[in-house]
């Protein structure tokens, strides 16, 4: 594999495996520091020495791979926003009571059901300056005027930190916000609100009145609504508006990616670029004037989408492939490839771990390395079966990229991701191009009525086509279990198969078998695992109740109401199955005692019935239930008290109460997520 051979990989690798060591180990900042001088004296000294010393060349490798490392740790742990003092994380008042905090707006979230989102960078909090990023909820239709990025607000109010999740094996979305560098959030309403009069206009301020003009005069050019909101995801990575279902049915027929601004967004506007500068020679002067021209208008696009991270991630990435071409250097994709990897990292570490960052690499990376293996396979002589050979090869290398880690994040896989993508990509590319020039236009004035009827029905046949395909759900595999041992397995497959593809000896047919068994290996230890756990989950549900007993593989459920098992709220007992290989193979009434490997559990639901003599281990309350919890006590003596989210929580205040007074543990579901009882 000869892009290990170069030394840019080697030291790439480095560089992220540092970041990988701070991200999970926290190392102190002045060990890391050290160790970099250290290495960096090294470095020197070894540079220096090389012309007289030759075989310090040696040397010279290991202490460039000592910096990489370390400058990847000290990049994160500088890009951490809460270990810097003046981040408001310090302030321990500003999360216990009410405090004046003056914030500017940034950039505008999806909203929900009830608020409008944004993220937001606080400035002062009591007139004492600090920094940090936060979430602001804005109660709906409770600000007259709207808010627009770039407003300074002043609130007096209390930050809320992220919650942990309350469930197992559910999105963790306090960690998706801590790698963003969002720690806390607030809820506001009109009362708390006082806008201030001056703006801080920066370039997000500029590109979200850039935004706010493309889409005022879209509006007043008549473009319905709802091809609107799908031609701003397409074309400038804006999905606020768009409607769950119509996401839903990008996700079943693998097109999500369509509605992130990608790699194959950016791709389009390259080559519409390099159409419009074919008929300039390529001269050195008329290549030069084609990669200004393609680097000014990849920064005019990242400033219209306003400057998303999915964005600047695909500029930059396209911008160094666009600096490579021009130099025509033999390898310099994968050259091109690993710079931008590198410069997007140093200034953005925590890009490593998102997912859309992850997927855009891999993707991008086998479609270089993949497809053309792929396309040797057939060579048609028909234009039109060259075109479409080359879009199934794309679409598959791409896809078998990007399984493993779609299966590990998501859980599913769509079966008809090729029939989209050579569907799909005509009908996008002519939207592309389209979209390019009305929202050009729409910069300065309402676009053409005809332009906007042609971009308005094909984003309608877009649509359209989607929710067909969509629909076909028995192709679309969901709850497919795939833990951290499959996927290092999975890749191992694909990397092994690929490089015997390109060349079969004995080496390659040796090292596809050693794959093949690894993954056997970590099917067979994943099953041991399993088999060998037993475990007991009290999950946290509003207004019902639900345990589950895992013995091994098997999973039984005991529930209060068991119509719940059947609502779309419990996706979390779904998620559960999925995470740990289960199967449910029972469902129950809830009972009054439950025994789960020699420890009793009495339940008082809102009957308030129990039997005294019972000396339970746990003692579990759901449903509010009118009891004396201090007699209750008293008569069947618990070693610890949970207390679900069915319970009011002015009556879990007051249970907490009793239990500090007796010395027994309380864990409330509400407060601390479920609770796991294990062998």
């Amino acid at each position: 594999m000869k892009v290990l051979d170069f030394p840019l990989t080697k030291i790439t690798l480095c560089f992220i495996y540092g970041i990988l060591v701070s991200y999970y180990g926290v190392p102190a900042f002045q060990v890391v520091v050290s160790g970099f001088l250290i290495g960096f004296s090294l470095f020197l000294l070894v540079y220096f020495s090389i012309p007289k010393h030759k075989k310090l060349s040696v040397f010279f490798g290991i202490s460039t791979y000592w910096v990489s490392f370390f400058m990847g740790a000290s990049t994160l742990l500088f890009h951490t926003e809460w270990l810097q003092k003046s981040n408001y994380t310090h302030n321990r008042q500003a999360f216990t009571a009410p405090q004046t905090i003056t914030f500017v707006m940034r950039e505008k979230l999806k909203s929900n059901a009830y608020n409008d989102r944004y993220t937001a960078l606080v400035k002062t909090i009591n007139n004492r300056n600090f920094t940090g990023k936060i979430l602001v909820n804005i109660q709906k239709d409770s600000v007259a005027k709207p808010v627009i990025i770039g407003h300074i607000l002043k609130v007096k109010t209390i930050l809320q930190r992220n919650n942990s999740n309350k469930n197992p094996n559910q999105f963790d979305y306090k960690k998706y916000l801590s790698d963003k560098q969002t720690y806390a959030q607030v809820y506001l309403h009109t009362a708390e609100i006082s806008v201030s009069q001056k703006l801080q206009k920066d370039i997000w301020y500029y590109s979200g009145r850039l935004h706010s003009r493309i889409y005022n005069n879209l509006k007043k050019a008549g473009f319905n609504q709802t091809e609107m909101n799908v031609a701003l995801a397409l074309i400038l990575g804006q999905r606020q508006e768009i409607s769950n279902d119509l996401i839903q049915d990008y996700q079943f027929s693998g097109a999500t990616h369509i509605l992130s601004v990608s790699g194959l967004h950016v791709g389009f506007i390259m080559l519409f670029i390099h159409f419009i500068l074919k008929p300039i020679p390529n001269t050195r002067k008329g290549s030069l004037l084609k990669l200004v021209s393609i680097l000014l208008s990849l920064s005019l696009f990242a400033v219209l989408s306003g400057l998303s991270p999915s964005v600047l991630r695909s500029v930059v990435m396209f911008s160094f492939l666009a600096v490579g071409n021009h130099l025509r250097r033999a390898g310099s994709v994968y050259h091109t490839l690993l710079v931008s990897l590198l410069l997007i990292l140093l200034f953005e570490p925590y890009f490593l771990f998102d997912v859309g960052f992850q997927l855009s690499y891999l993707a991008l990376f086998f479609i270089f390395w993949l497809q053309p293996l792929l396309k040797s396979v057939w060579s048609p002589k028909l234009q039109i079966s060259k075109f479409l050979w080359n879009a199934l090869t794309v679409s598959f290398a791409a896809q078998i990229g990007t399984l493993p880690l779609c299966l590990y994040y998501f859980h599913q896989f769509p079966g008809l991701f090729f029939v989209t993508n050579i569907v799909v990509i005509p009908i996008l590319s002519f939207i592309m191009i389209a979209g390019i020039i009305v929202l050009f236009l729409a910069i300065f004035l309402p676009p053409p009525l005809f332009l906007i009827e042609i971009f308005e029905k094909s984003i309608f046949l877009l649509n359209l086509t989607i929710h067909h395909i969509a629909s076909l759900e028995w192709f679309v595999v969901r709850n497919v279990s795939f833990n951290f041992y499959l996927l290092i397995a999975s890749y191992f497959i694909v990397v092994a198969a690929t490089i015997w593809g390109r060349k079969v000896n004995y080496t390659t047919t040796f090292a596809v078998l050693v794959s093949i068994i690894t993954f056997q290996v970590s099917l067979l230890y994943t099953k041991r695992e399993t088999e060998s756990n037993q475990e007991m989950i009290f999950y946290h549900l509003k207004k019902s109740s639900l345990i589950s007993e895992r013995k091994g593989s098997t999973i039984k459920v005991y529930s209060n109401d068991t119509v719940v098992l059947q609502k779309p709220e419990v996706t979390l007992l779904n998620s559960y199955l999925v995470g740990n290989f289960g199967k449910l193979h029972t469902t129950a009434k809830m009972k009054n005692l439950l025994f789960f490997n020699g420890k009793k559990i009495l339940v008082i639901d809102s009957s308030g019935i129990y039997e005294s003599k019972i000396q339970p281990d746990i003692l579990l309350l759901i449903q509010s239930p009118k009891i004396n919890l201090d007699r209750v006590l008293q008569m069947v003596h618990p070693k610890i008290i949970i207390a679900d989210g069915s319970n009011a929580y002015a009556i879990q205040n007051i249970w907490k109460g009793s239990c500090t007074k007796k010395k027994i543990p309380f864990h409330a579901t509400a407060e601390k997520g479920f609770y796991s009882l294990t062998e």
